[in-house]
């Protein structure tokens, strides 16, 4: 019988990489994106989705930490060297450091397994959003704090003629401070903001994170020059934007 209705147009979100040697959860994921308007990709061996991702215009990567030869920390560091595809990382390990490290070597998101399938969704579905403001706005700011210069667009920062390598995460939490100068920001905030998830196993990465950036810019917390520590609270972004 020939139907007389307006036929389903499948919209198409967007392209993933799934990498991960985990065939079944690879099948699964691959039929739950694809039900989401996703399509989808998926390899078992780390080198394989590398190759891969030379070959086709992927919209995001989704990739589990746990792979044979060469692990996802370091996988994501080779993306990362050519490519700001957005990457969201899984993995069994739960462990607050192991998300930091992945966060710092440039993830986007990371999903502890195991995760309902919707959940992955909604990151995906955050994160792509958030690439995509990102590229529309691509106007280049530049801002300076006394010899502090911070190139927006680049994702590069100078004090003085000397520039200053920053982590993914670093050059978010400067960037989210220097937005909100003198506003203060309790750790859920940052979070949330840099995120947009409310995460409360990430607030001990928070300290850490702000730590590691003082110390590349040579910021003593008990004399600070840009970022000030608001006791019981969280963080102040003191510095003052030249006129």
């Amino acid at each position: 019988m020939e139907s007389t209705g307006t036929p389903m147009v499948k919209i198409h979100k967007g392209l993933i990489l799934v990498i991960d040697d985990d065939q079944k959860l690879n099948s699964l994921l691959e039929s739950y994106l694809t039900k989401f308007g996703y399509e989808v990709i998926t390899k078992p061996h780390p080198k394989e989705g590398l190759e891969e991702l030379k070959n086709h215009p992927f919209d995001l990567v989704v990739l589990d930490v746990m792979l044979p030869e060469i692990d996802g920390f370091e996988v994501c560091q080779h993306i990362r060297k050519y490519s700001k595809i957005p990457i969201i990382m899984l993995t069994a390990r739960g462990e607050v450091m192991d998300r930091v490290i992945g966060l710092e070597l440039g993830a986007d998101d990371y999903l502890p397994k195991p995760f309902e399938p919707r959940e992955l969704i909604a990151r995906i579905q955050a994160v792509i959003r958030r690439n995509v403001n990102k590229i529309e706005n691509t106007t280049e700011k530049i801002s300076r704090f006394g010899d502090l210069r911070i190139h927006y667009l680049q994702r590069k920062i100078q004090i003085g003629e000397k520039n200053i390598e920053l982590t993914t995460m670093e050059f978010m939490i400067l960037e989210l401070f220097t937005k909100r100068a003198g506003e203060v920001l309790n750790r859920d905030q940052i979070l949330e903001e840099l995120r947009g998830l409310e995460w409360d196993a990430f607030n001990r990465s928070i300290d850490i994170l702000v730590s590691r950036l003082r110390n590349k810019l040579k910021d003593d917390p008990k004399h600070p020059k840009y970022i000030k520590t608001i006791w019981g609270t969280g963080y102040m972004f003191i510095g003052r934007e030249n006129e």
